[in-house]
């Protein structure tokens, strides 16, 4: 009976996912064919904050910002590669790649967006196939996954999805706007050495057998920041990446240190569009 209810309650929460798409970027990808965009961004919060979206559709672009708070590049290229499989048309990806870039690892909270898909998408399973360490447990043992993500991807979820209640996460074109001012205001990046990075690298290979114009931009940190000799050693190893982790510099514009509200949001998006666009 125990059999029973796994198989059945795995079934029940991945029909449920599989005709989802107002929860989350990921399964709006997913379950999503044949779109097509001028522009779209990408990234972690320091994308999913930062690029405003609405501008480039102001000045007749189809945009959307697709960064996901939290997101590791890890994450970032298989979402960027399930859009290659499902006929989306890009022309220009803006990506955010800077603190991201410090190691080439997994955001766990992340990862759990694409687990109610993994046995039944033939590329989210590859992708993860040598990613996950209880890979076959996952894909496998009936409802483990929705155990293991829980907090992700368990009940409560499941419910909202059922019901099709939208979360705020596809709301303004995809930007999650910031709007309070200037609270901790320092950061150290001392610690931080990047590194040549894999997923990086894969987004770049998709970006060029697609025919996908590649921004790759840093973006600002507050100037109460250690260690911001960083931003040149990323571009001692991509000295493609170009630097915008100043182009914003007063605390006015800042919520935290290591991310813009609303209006420096939108001081930043503007130069990128005078600078490329």
């Amino acid at each position: 009976m125990l059999l029973l209810s796994a198989f059945a309650l795995d079934l029940g929460y991945s029909y449920v996912y599989s005709k989802s798409t107002t929860r989350n970027k990921v399964e709006n990808v997913i379950n999503s064919t044949g779109k097509k965009f001028d522009v779209i961004m990408m990234g972690s919060s320091r994308a999913n904050n930062h690029f405003v979206a609405e501008l480039f559709v102001d000045r007749g672009y189809k945009a959307f910002n697709y960064g996901i708070s939290g997101s590791k590049l890890q994450e970032t290229a298989l979402l960027l590669e399930l859009m290659m499989a499902n006929d989306f048309e890009i022309k220009n990806l803006i990506l955010e790649v800077d603190l991201n870039i410090n190691s080439d690892t997994y955001s766990f909270g992340n990862q759990a967006k694409y687990m109610p898909f993994i046995t039944t998408n033939s590329l989210i399973s590859n992708y993860y196939q040598d990613k996950l360490l209880d890979y076959n447990i996952v894909v496998y043992a009936p409802f483990y996954r929705y155990i293991k993500y829980e907090p992700q991807i368990g009940f409560r979820e499941m419910v909202f999805s059922l019901m099709k209640r939208p979360s705020n996460s596809l709301l303004n074109y995809g930007l999650y706007p910031l709007i309070n001012e200037g609270k901790n205001m320092s950061h150290d990046l001392t610690d931080k050495a990047p590194k040549r990075n894999l997923s990086y690298e894969l987004i770049k290979k998709i970006c060029k057998e697609n025919d996908i114009r590649l921004i790759v931009v840093t973006t600002p940190l507050c100037e109460n920041t250690k260690g911001m000799d960083y931003f040149s050693k990323i571009n001692s190893i991509y000295p493609e990446i170009l630097n915008y982790e100043n182009c914003v510099v007063e605390d006015k514009y800042f919520s935290s240190c290591g991310h813009l509200n609303y209006e420096g949001a939108k001081m930043l998006t503007s130069k990128i569009i005078n600078d490329f666009f």
